[in-house]
C-alpha cells in the first residue's frame, strides 16, 4: 500500500516525517525535515486549493550530480504514468537496439523490364518504419521511374510480415473522446507510413471557402458544403463538422460543413483508413503524380524467393526517432519503436512481437537494478488504461539513464521547458525556462511528468511525479509547482535523522 493508505496522518504532517528511501548509486539520501519547509507547504497549498486528495500525488526527487535531499511522496507507489511510458521505451531501445539503428524499406519486383514497362509485380516491403513519409515515398518512387519504370504490368504486392501480432490484433484503446479517427489512435502496423493520417485543410478566399486534402490518393474525395461568413472570429478545424461515410462505390467521402470568414485558415488531421489500404492508395497516388501507372490490383502476401531489389530508403537513425516520440509524445511512433525491439529480439517462445517486447524489457530492466514486477509495459506508449509504474521505478530508471553511454541522446529528446514539445507552453513565466528536460503524460485520469531539472545551484534531478484521480486535469498545476520547488530547492547541509519506509505499495493509482 502507499504511505497515505498506510499512516491515516494529513499529508502535511506526511510530507514533514517524509522517509529516505534507499536508490542506487546515491551517497546522500536524507529525508526531509522541518529545516526546509517550502516543500511541503507548497505542495499541500496547491493541493487544497485545487481541491485534489492527499493520496492523488506521488513523487519522487533525486540529485544527480551535486547536493541536495531526496524527496519522495508515496514513491513507491504504482500508478498510470501516461505517456511518461515513453521514456522507458525510448531508453530501452537506445540501449537494446542502438542510436544508429535504422529501418530499411524495400521494393523488389519478380518480372523483368520490357522498355519502360516492368512485367510482373511491384512488391513493397515494409519492416515498421516509425516515420516512413510522403517525401520519403515519393523519393523512394522516383528512384525506380529513374530507373526506367514508367508503368507496372502486375499488382502492387505489400508485404507486412515484418511484425508478428497478437491473433485478432491488437488490443484498441477505449478513447474516451469518441472519436475512432483521431491521430493519436492510430495503431502500429509493419505497412504503416505518413502516419496513416489525411490532412484536411481549409481556407476562406473572396468567392468561396476552398479545401483539400493532402495526400492525394485514389478512393477519398472531398464533398465541399463550407460558406463563406461575414463573422470576426476564425473557426478552428473541430468547430467546423466533418463527417465521413463510403459512397456507393465504396470509396471513402469526407463531407465539410460550416461557415469562416474569409482570410481564415482551419485543418484537421484524421485517420480513415486502415494501414495497408491507406499505403497502397499512397504509393498508386504518388507512382501516378510521377507520371506512371500500375495496372493490377492491390494484394497482401509475403514476399516470395527469387525477386530482385530494386530500391530501399532508410529512415532516419534511431536517435531521431526518439527525439521525435518525446518531444511531441507521438503514440503510433512509439509502439511501433517498442514492437520493433520484440521483432528484432524475438524468441521462438514467444507468441508475438507485443510479447518479446515485453519480455526483452523486463529482462533488461531486471539487469539496470529496476523491478520488472512494479512496472505494466501493455504497449510501450503509455496510451493504456493498464500501464503501470511507480514514481521510485521511473527515478531509478533516470539514474541509469544518466549513467547511460547514451545520456547525451535521451536527455536531448525530452521537451525543454518553456520552450518546445509538450512543454512549450507550460511554466513560461518562471525562472525554469530551459532549465529542465522533462515528458510529460497525460489522460483522462492521468497527469505525470518525469526527466531531468535543475535547481538554482546547477545540480540535476531526477524527477518523477504522478497524480491519479479523475480530476488529474487539475493535477497539472500541482505537478508545475513539484517542477519550481525542485528548482527553487537551496543548498542543504544539515544532517537529518532517515528513515526506511519498508512498506509494500499496492498496484493501482
Amino acid at each position: 500500500m502507499g504511505l497515505v493508505a498506510r499512516f491515516p496522518v494529513p499529508l502535511m504532517l506526511l510530507l514533514v516525517m517524509m522517509v529516505t528511501v534507499p536508490v542506487a548509486g546515491l551517497a546522500d539520501q536524507r529525508s526531509v525535515t522541518a529545516s526546509s519547509p517550502d516543500w511541503p507547504v507548497t505542495i499541500q497549498s496547491k493541493l487544497k486549493e485545487l481541491d485534489l486528495p492527499d493520496d492523488a500525488l506521488a513523487l519522487a526527487a533525486v540529485p544527480l550530480d551535486g547536493p541536495g535531499q531526496s524527496r519522495f511522496v508515496n514513491a513507491d507507489r504504482v500508478m498510470n504514468p501516461g505517456s511518461t511510458m515513453k521514456l522507458l521505451t525510448t531508453y530501452a531501445a537506445l540501449e537494446l537496439l542502438g542510436p544508429t539503428f535504422k529501418w530499411h524499406t524495400r521494393v523488389y519486383t519478380n518480372g523483368e523490364l520490357n522498355g519502360d514497362v516492368l512485367d510482373g509485380d511491384l512488391i513493397f516491403v515494409g519492416v515498421g518504419d516509425p516515420k516512413l513519409t510522403e517525401e520519403r515515398l515519393w523519393k523512394l518512387l522516383r528512384d525506380l521511374r529513374a530507373y526506367g519504370i514508367r508503368e507496372v504490368s502486375g499488382d502492387l504486392v505489400l508485404d507486412g510480415s515484418y511484425f508478428q501480432l497478437p491473433d485478432g490484433g491488437l488490443p484498441r484503446f477505449d478513447d474516451d473522446g469518441d472519436n475512432p479517427n483521431a491521430p493519436f489512435l492510430v495503431q502500429p502496423h509493419a505497412l504503416l507510413t505518413n502516419l496513416n493520417l489525411f490532412h484536411i485543410q481549409m481556407m476562406g478566399r473572396a468567392d468561396r471557402v476552398q479545401a483539400w486534402v493532402e495526400p492525394v490518393t485514389d478512393g477519398l474525395t472531398l464533398d465541399n458544403q463550407l460558406t463563406l461568413s461575414k463573422g470576426r472570429y476564425c473557426p478552428s478545424g473541430r468547430s467546423l463538422k466533418i463527417t465521413h461515410g463510403v459512397d456507393a462505390r465504396g470509396d471513402r467521402v469526407v463531407t465539410l460543413k460550416g461557415a469562416m470568414p474569409e482570410g481564415c485558415r482551419a485543418n484537421r488531421y484524421l485517420s480513415l483508413l486502415d494501414q495497408g489500404d491507406y499505403t497502397a492508395a499512397l504509393l498508386r497516388g504518388l507512382w501516378r503524380q510521377l507520371g506512371g501507372e500500375i495496372h493490377g490490383a492491390n494484394r497482401f502476401d509475403r514476399l516470395p524467393r527469387g525477386v530482385d531489389l530494386l530500391a530501399t530508403t532508410s529512415s532516419p537513425d534511431l536517435v531521431t526517432m526518439v527525439r521525435d516520440i518525446n518531444k511531441w509524445s507521438s503514440n503510433v511512433m512509439a509502439r511501433q519503436l517498442f514492437l520493433t525491439i520484440g521483432a528484432e529480439h524475438r524468441l521462438a517462445g514467444d507468441a508475438d512481437d507485443l510479447a518479446a517486447a515485453r519480455r526483452t524489457v523486463r529482462e533488461w530492466m531486471a539487469l539496470k537494478g529496476m523491478n520488472p514486477d512494479q512496472v505494466v509495459l501493455d504497449n510501450g506508449a503509455g496510451l493504456s488504461r493498464e500501464a503501470r509504474i511507480s514514481p521510485m521505478e521511473q527515478i531509478k530508471m533516470l539514474q541509469q539513464a544518466w549513467r547511460s553511454p547514451f545520456a547525451a541522446e535521451l536527455i536531448a529528446s525530452l521537451p525543454l521547458v518553456a520552450m518546445d514539445g509538450t512543454m512549450h507552453n507550460r511554466l513560461r513565466d518562471t525562472g525554469l525556462r530551459g532549465e529542465g528536460h522533462i515528458k510529460t503524460g497525460s489522460l483522462t485520469n492521468v497527469r505525470a511528468v518525469a526527466g531531468f531539472t535543475r535547481d538554482r545551484d546547477n545540480t540535476t534531478w531526477a524527477v518523477s511525479a504522478i497524480v491519479n484521480t479523475p480530476s488529474a486535469w487539475k493535477g497539472q498545476a500541482v505537478l508545475d509547482q513539484v517542477l519550481e520547488a525542485v528548482h527553487g530547492l537551496p543548498a542543504e547541509s544539515a544532517t537529518a535523522v532517515s528513515r526506511r519506509d519498508t512498506g509494500k505499495a499496492a498496484p493501482g493509482g
